[in-house]
């Protein structure tokens, strides 16, 4: 079976390549990588996000994880990804798997490995887990193949020690003193009763859409992109809420939509973030965001004087960062954002959270917020496209990302990085990145410039690079 790990696990169609037999053969392989520096008994998490056939999927795992000699820990109900990392951290599991494809289209499903410190499992593991799936073993036994009716793992519900920790994480004294009222689309995923609660616990008004269990996520993939969040941003204008909040499927993703109706881009919230926390917090560290993020946090840590790590695409990067105490936050463009003292995962929870700490804290919305940083560092415009891959592209792909180049489009190149695909740094500090996806047939084209119309010709630039 030829089964790989992408950015964030294994990904596949339901019913395709996602079977019960792949479940079964992965599942054997994470266990067979631990098993060797495992105690006897040693916990595993186990979770599962709302698509259908989740529940199913986690508990045949959890039946193999527990036939393997290890202690099974059922998620109870649909979990979000940042809370099963901080399960394996309560729990001092050795690893935690969720199922989920975050936010991929509906007919998908995944599998999420995460190691024993919460962050996701790094490329060495997978490599390793890959290795493993494809060497011939026995299928140990799962829940279907207990006779006695019982269950071979524990349930668990990490929901309310999830919630109680973020109040060590967020000011919700100050989000309250605000008073405000916010919208909140969980986009049928794993945030319902997660966000909305977290607020609603300290006497805010939330209006929850999309509070129920749809395995179509409403016909599309459960990503809080701009144009999934209409009907967030219609609530927000029609009810005068402070701040839109949404994530993803697995909940480690944010959206956020600003009391004008404006969709806050996930590169303008990390900077304002950031900003806010070196300002509020008073915290030694700096920034770490993916070779794809956004420079306007680089302006942000030369302005209070701090460093910036810059890593490949893939939170488990700047997972070790945290881990290793040298950032305030970390956070990529496509949604993905942690900080210091906080799990080496990805949390769109918090992420929205923290939003509304700001808006409260500063007494300004997110776009004054903005503008205000604009005026100290300068406007930086981003975006990114993606260029399916034929098979032809497939077989030019490697030689044209190793291509040296020293002007494109009449630029010239100033600096070439090759920390993930091939990045070209232009003179004045426009860029243009193109790198092969980690979960689709695409190369991802990213690229920055100080205004919108130029963005859109180093975009072109980019996909002509890679077509021509």
């Amino acid at each position: 079976m030829s089964i790989r790990f992408g950015t964030s696990g294994w990904r596949a169609v339901i019913a395709d390549e996602f079977t019960f037999a792949g479940v079964r053969t992965v599942t054997e392989a994470i266990c067979a990588h631990f098993q060797s520096a495992a105690q006897a008994n040693a916990p595993i998490v186990v979770g599962h996000d709302t698509r259908f056939l989740g529940e199913r999927f986690a508990a045949e795992c959890a039946g193999i994880v527990s036939a393997n000699g290890f202690r099974a820990l059922l998620c109870t109900d649909p979990t979000p990804t940042p809370v099963i990392s901080h399960a394996i951290l309560t729990e001092s599991a050795v690893c935690g798997i969720n199922f989920t494809a975050s936010h991929n289209p509906p007919e998908d499903s995944g599998m999420k490995l995460s190691t024993s410190d919460g962050a996701p499992a790094l490329p060495e593991i997978t490599r390793h887990v890959e290795s493993l799936i494809s060497e011939p073993r026995v299928l140990r036994s799962s829940t279907s193949d207990d006779k006695s009716g019982k269950t071979p793992y524990e349930t668990h519900s990490p929901r309310l020690a999830y919630l109680a920790d973020l109040e060590n994480k967020v000011n919700f004294n100050v989000i309250a003193g605000a008073a405000g009222r916010y919208g909140f689309d969980p986009l049928w995923g794993t945030g319902r009763g997660y966000l909305d609660q977290a607020l609603r616990m300290h006497g805010l008004d939330v209006e929850t859409i999309h509070d129920w269990r749809d395995v179509l996520f409403g016909g599309r993939a459960p990503e809080p992109e701009a144009s999934h969040l209409e009907e967030l941003r219609a609530l927000v204008l029609a009810k005068g809420c402070a701040l839109g909040l949404a994530t993803d499927g697995d909940g480690d993703r944010f959206g956020v939509v600003d009391s004008n109706g404006a969709f806050i881009t996930p590169n303008q919230l990390i900077a304002v973030l950031f900003d806010y926390l070196a300002e509020s917090r008073k915290w030694n560290g700096g920034v770490a965001r993916s070779v794809a993020t956004s420079h306007l946090v680089d302006r942000v840590a030369r302005k209070r004087g701090l460093p910036v790590f810059e890593t490949p695409v893939g939170f488990k990067y700047i997972g070790e960062l945290i881990n290793e105490d040298k950032i305030i936050l970390g956070g990529e463009e496509s949604a993905g954002l942690s900080i210091k003292g906080h799990y080496p995962e990805k949390d769109g929870i918090l992420a929205c959270l923290l939003a509304a700490e700001a808006v409260a804290a500063r007494g300004a919305s997110l776009t004054e917020q903005l503008d205000a940083l604009y005026a100290q560092v300068g406007r930086l415009e981003s975006g990114r496209i993606g260029v399916r891959l034929t098979p032809e592209l497939m077989g030019s792909l490697g030689e044209k990302l190793q291509r040296d180049a020293s002007e494109i489009g009449g630029r010239h190149v100033a600096e070439t990085n090759r920390t993930d695909g091939v990045k070209f740094i232009f003179a004045d500090g426009s860029w243009l990145l193109m790198r092969p996806s980690g979960t689709e047939p695409l190369v991802r084209i990213y690229a920055e410039s100080e205004s919108a119309k130029d963005l859109e010709v180093l975009l072109e630039q980019g996909r002509k690079y890679i077509l021509g």
